[in-house]
């Protein structure tokens, strides 16, 4: 133990008394040594004295003198520890006295060696990252320079315990590590805020520790790209903010947009996430609780989805005493539209951080973004997929997970039709694990036609079906070839009702112009949707004619586009069309040559005749394909 004078020191003639700390145990209490005690109790033969909240014993009536009352102060020397361990105290005749603290040298325990100090009494110092109240014992989440540990607190059934600790505070914990359901959790016997120096030594070994293990891994990238070298800084700035938000026990939730590429830049995150989670976390349920997936239909972030993960996170913050998340967005997040929805979540602590591949609008979102990867940005384009990037990524977070994923950026490539350099070399290592582009083209169907169902609901088991990851391989490839088939059928009648309802002109440039009313002469509220059926109109005429194509599909208010070998500039035609036609409530983007427009209903001719005005007006380039599939 250690003393500390406190208080004021006194007159030096006076004698000593010394003032356990609450966390001290009966090894630290010495013989011949006065300590200051307090009467819990009264009895025939005694009183019984704290000295802390574990060291009790009796002063017999033998040796005392006077009355007392319960909650008096008596200061009293060790006379002797019996065979059973109780202690037994004797009066101090002192008056006057200069009163000195005594702290507890603790010996603490990290979360790593929980497993070894099963059924023994250890100490932890960490972070609160966590408090939730159950019906029964306040459960204490506490982050250390190993993991996370959660520590069960019992004052009364349903009442918060140590109601004056906060998510934030530094603490140590005294208790006993117990198996509950195939985990660890400290049986709290103590608890204790720490301050001044102590708190400041424990908040740098902390942050050293937390910047440690936030590191990203350095792997080897899949493939050799020199274009994806240039986002490779970016993304291991991503890596080790994401790792660093596990290990800070703070949530997170990521909204990718519901189509191939995006599943494929999803899924490979989540499960690296999940895994990270399970290592730090000593409780199952983490992984559960602290990464969600969830798919958004628009290529951008909707104040709907906003408001409603807003509200849930809100909500899980009053029940549940979890942080606000951090929101990464996945192949979508760039544009301006995003704005709204980020300006809703700026009134709150929620950093936001995007990973795409569309058309960005850096001035409109850059200060409201933690961080952002964009191929854009690094002056390529949307080749590079979101699906390709967040491969990368996930091994950076977990590489162990390697072996499963080394297909799916030829899947995300697929999906969006890349033309990338590199889709040889990814095709060439997906065929290594079994993987024919056959194969990979179906399960890119068999994701689109699942998504298309699965609407809002994100698909976990399914999806990782679908993917082949952590599944039988015949199971994979019957279940691949049944929603591959039927997502194909589905698009064969959608095209048998269509097509007979296409209207083409050629334009001055030389462009072939397709045109057609997906409001009126295509089936709605089903598979395909009005992006996916333009698509498909698209690749058929261009099989056909194999010249420069543009392909339009409209309805009420919107408009999508698919162009090859026509030099379009989608977000900049928005912006004009914006500027030139007021009124018409234009907004829209999407990749260069790939995109969609909205407008108001009575403003519908206007705009598509602006449209085509400016479709006219592009230069050919028989170099520029379309790399990607619509957003619906």
């Amino acid at each position: 133990m250690t003393r500390e004078t406190a208080g004021e020191a006194g007159d030096a003639r006076e004698p000593v008394v010394y003032d356990l700390a609450s966390e001290c145990t009966a090894e630290d209490v010495e013989t011949e040594t006065p300590y200051l005690a307090e009467i819990n109790g009264i009895v025939d033969y005694g009183v019984f004295v704290d000295l802390t909240e574990s060291v009790s014993g009796l002063v017999h009536e033998s040796v005392l003198e006077g009355t007392y009352r319960v909650g008096d102060e008596l200061v009293v020397e060790l006379e002797t520890v019996r065979d059973n361990g109780d202690l037994s105290f004797e009066p101090v005749d002192v008056e006057e006295y200069t009163l000195q603290h005594v702290a507890h040298d603790f010996t603490l325990t990290g979360t790593d060696r929980l497993e070894a100090n099963v059924g023994e009494q250890i100490h932890v110092e960490g972070e609160v990252v966590q408090i939730k109240q159950t019906g029964g014992p306040t459960i204490f989440h506490v982050a250390d320079e190993y993991g996370v540990v959660p520590c069960a607190a019992f004052q009364e059934a349903g009442v918060r315990a140590y109601p004056a600790v906060a998510v934030g505070d530094v603490v140590r914990v005294t208790g006993v590590a117990e198996r509950r359901e195939g985990a660890i959790q400290l049986e709290v016997d103590g608890l204790t805020a720490l301050d001044d120096e102590a708190e400041r030594e424990a908040r740098v070994r902390l942050a050293d520790a937390l910047d440690r293990r936030a590191e990203p891994h350095d792997v080897e990238p899949l493939i050799d790209w020199p274009a994806f070298e240039k986002l490779r800084p970016g993304l291991r700035e991503v890596a080790e903010l994401l790792r660093r938000t596990v290990l800070q026990g703070r949530p997170i939730r990521v909204r990718h947009h519901a189509d191939g590429d995006g599943m494929c830049a999803a899924v490979p995150l989540q499960l690296a996430l999940e895994r990270f989670i399970a290592d730090v976390h000593e409780d199952p349920e983490a992984p559960r609780h602290l990464i969600k997936r969830l798919p958004s239909k628009a290529p951008f972030y909707e104040m709907e989805d906003a408001t409603r993960d807003l509200n849930f996170a809100l909500e899980d913050r009053a029940k549940h005493g979890q942080q606000l998340p951090l929101l990464l967005m996945l192949d979508n997040g760039s544009t301006a539209e995003d704005v709204p929805s980020y300006e809703t979540l700026a009134h709150y602590d929620i950093p936001i951080v995007a990973v795409d591949h569309h058309h960005p609008d850096p001035e409109a979102v850059e200060d409201l973004l933690d961080a952002h990867v964009n191929p854009y940005l690094h002056d390529e384009d949307y080749r590079i997929t979101t699906g390709m990037l967040c491969v990368e990524l996930a091994r950076m977070i977990y590489p162990d997970l390697t072996d499963e994923i080394r297909h799916v950026p030829a899947v995300a490539g697929l999906a969006d039709r890349s033309k990338a350099d590199a889709m040889a070399d990814y095709l060439a290592l997906a065929a290594e694990e079994g993987y024919d582009e056959e194969r990979l083209q179906d399960v890119s169907e068999a994701l689109d036609y699942a998504a298309h169902w699965l609407r809002y609901s994100a698909g976990d088991h399914l999806i990782t079906d679908l993917l082949g990851i952590d599944c039988e391989d015949s199971h994979h490839r019957n279940l691949v070839s049944f929603f591959a088939a039927g997502a194909r059928e589905a698009v064969e009648e959608q095209l048998d009702a269509a097509m007979a309802h296409l209207e083409h002109e050629d334009l001055d440039n030389g462009a072939h112009l397709y045109r057609i009313d997906v409001e009126n002469y295509a089936h709605r509220f089903t598979y395909p949707a009005p992006g996916k059926t333009t698509g498909e109109i698209h690749d058929r005429k261009i099989a056909e004619t194999g010249d420069p194509v543009i392909t339009v599909g409209y309805g009420p208010d919107f408009a999508v586009l698919r162009s090859d070998g026509v030099r379009l500039d989608i977000p900049e035609m928005v912006a004009e069309l914006k500027a030139e036609i007021p009124g018409a409530g234009v907004s829209g983007g999407g990749h260069l040559v790939v995109g969609s427009i909205k407008f108001v209903k009575g403003k519908r001719r206007e705009v598509i005749e602006a449209l085509v005005e400016k479709m006219a007006d592009a230069d050919i380039d028989e170099a520029l394909s379309s790399a990607a599939p619509l957003d619906d």
